[in-house]
């Protein structure tokens, strides 16, 4: 069975960790969650409900806990996905601040070489955060800002949302059917 490890920041948009996390359920992974304390705040605002997410959660830590198995190299997983990013998430990961669990779990991840992906969430952006993601990516990191893909024809909200989890589930290597770039119909 795959882990993957979850962690939720309180950048807005909340439910691309919800639904991504309902479709790793679905896909029967074990998954290991951590939410910032301003993600719980988010959240709030954005009509996400925190039971939900620690319901569809094999394992949920508090950010504090730094003594936790997702701290230690020695914790083997498939992968961490952190959706949504807040810039101050990726400035210290960037930079080895690894006060909390999201950031140590993100550390420890890139130092084991596991595929670490950030839905960073910040517009516009200065060339502090430019130089930080640029950072990011040559340690390793795949940056994935939740930019809409408009081809997929969207009818509602989760149509945008979906196309980008699946976008994070196909990167992470599982084989999963969805609408991918083809204008042509071309095989």
């Amino acid at each position: 069975m795959k882990k993957i490890v979850v962690a939720i920041t309180g950048a807005s948009g909340q439910i691309y960790g919800l639904r991504l996390l309902q479709k790793l359920k679905e896909l029967d992974v074990e998954t290991h969650v951590i939410v910032s304390n301003p993600a719980i705040i988010t959240m709030k605002y954005e009509g996400v409900d925190l039971e939900d997410i620690k319901d569809l959660s094999d394992h949920f830590y508090s950010t504090s806990d730094i003594s936790s198995r997702l701290a230690s190299g020695s914790f083997k997983h498939d992968g961490m996905v952190i959706a949504p990013c807040t810039v101050n998430t990726a400035s210290s990961i960037a930079y080895g601040i690894a006060d909390n669990l999201i950031v140590r779990s993100a550390d420890v991840t890139l130092k084991e070489k596991r595929k670490l992906i950030l839905l960073v969430r910040e517009t516009p952006l200065h060339e502090g955060h430019l130089e930080t993601l640029l950072k990011l990516s040559r340690m390793g990191t795949i940056i994935m800002p939740p930019v809409p893909a408009f081809y997929i024809k969207p009818k509602h909200l989760t149509d945008i949302v979906d196309h980008t989890v699946f976008r994070v589930l196909d990167l992470l290597g599982f084989d999963i059917e969805y609408n991918r770039w083809n204008p042509f119909g071309n095989d």
